[in-house]
């Protein structure tokens, strides 16, 4: 229960409805995300932060985000992360991201139910076993493009 409140007041934070034109927060109900986690879909997305509802069933590719800081709370099942090394083979998919076939040299880590995981920027990431569905809340904190602080 106490994971729940926490992630509860986390998005209360977060995720609340709009009362004035010079109020910039923004509400999703139960509803919306509860059918983003049934597929794996952004919940929210600026230029400065991102709100994913995640869902895997099967591992992926392994991942760069060059900007992207990914801050994960597991919500249900285990995954298995691997973490640092190198990509095998990276390419662009998308402006600053990039994807590769496997990571060679990086470090395993179990994931479960009420951890939190925090893969910072330019790090390769790959997760490689699914006990789930994996469900897992991502928030991504952007850096700026001028390698400066906010």
């Amino acid at each position: 229960m106490r994971t729940t409140a926490l992630l509860g007041s986390m998005a209360a934070l977060l995720l609340t409805s709009p009362l004035t034109a010079s109020d910039r927060t923004t509400f999703v109900s139960g509803q919306a995300t509860a059918a983003a986690f049934a597929k794996g879909q952004p919940l929210l997305e600026t230029t400065q932060y991102k709100v994913h509802a995640s869902r895997r069933e099967s591992p992926g590719l392994a991942e760069i985000h060059v900007r992207d800081t990914d801050i994960i709370y597991v919500l249900d099942g285990t995954a298995t992360i691997v973490t640092g090394g190198e990509a095998i083979a990276p390419k662009e998919v998308a402006a600053e991201e990039l994807r590769g076939s496997a990571i060679t040299g990086g470090a395993a880590r179990s994931l479960a139910k009420g951890d939190v995981f925090v893969i910072p920027n330019g790090v390769p990431h790959q997760f490689t076993a699914i006990n789930g569905p994996f469900l897992y809340y991502v928030v991504k904190v952007t850096a700026p493009a001028d390698g400066g602080s906010r």
